[in-house]
């Protein structure tokens, strides 16, 4: 399974939602996140306690990425926008693809931000289910 590094963070994902997802409020440059916890997101999903992965699966994987990028704020602003562009980048990278409307992704985007910490395994089980309802696989 293929990893997400910060370089690809920084010129693929965040250059993407910069000019591909514009609103009113701009994207801060790359340099302006907060440290660390960009770092911390991307290593999050690969790991391991006594050897045997946290998140088995590359749909368990992208959830938990998702939902750290998301609730994690690792910039200043447009968190939900690089977080979307992230989760694709990743599932690209494995050969994996979304299936879904504009609309609904942002629509859930915002639910998981709007969503309380103290639901997180419920969000996160929520989000696998729905990769799990709009992934696909990449015709190469």
């Amino acid at each position: 399974m293929k990893i997400i590094t910060i370089k690809e963070v920084e010129y693929i994902a965040f250059s993407l939602a910069q000019e591909m997802l514009s609103f009113n409020e701009p994207i801060p440059d790359f340099s302006n996140r907060f440290p660390n916890i960009l770092e911390s997101c991307l290593a999050m999903p690969f790991q391991k306690f006594s050897k045997k992965s946290l998140y088995p699966t590359l749909i368990s994987k992208a959830a938990i990425l998702f939902y750290l990028m998301i609730k994690n704020h690792p910039f200043q602003n447009g968190n939900k926008r690089i977080a979307m562009t992230t989760l694709f980048v990743f599932l690209y990278r494995n050969n994996k693809w979304l299936k879904v409307d504009a609309q609904e992704l942002y629509n859930f985007t915002v639910w998981i931000a709007q969503s309380p910490r103290t639901v997180k395994d419920e969000t996160v089980t929520a989000i696998e289910k729905f990769l799990k309802i709009h992934m696909i696989t990449c015709s190469t």
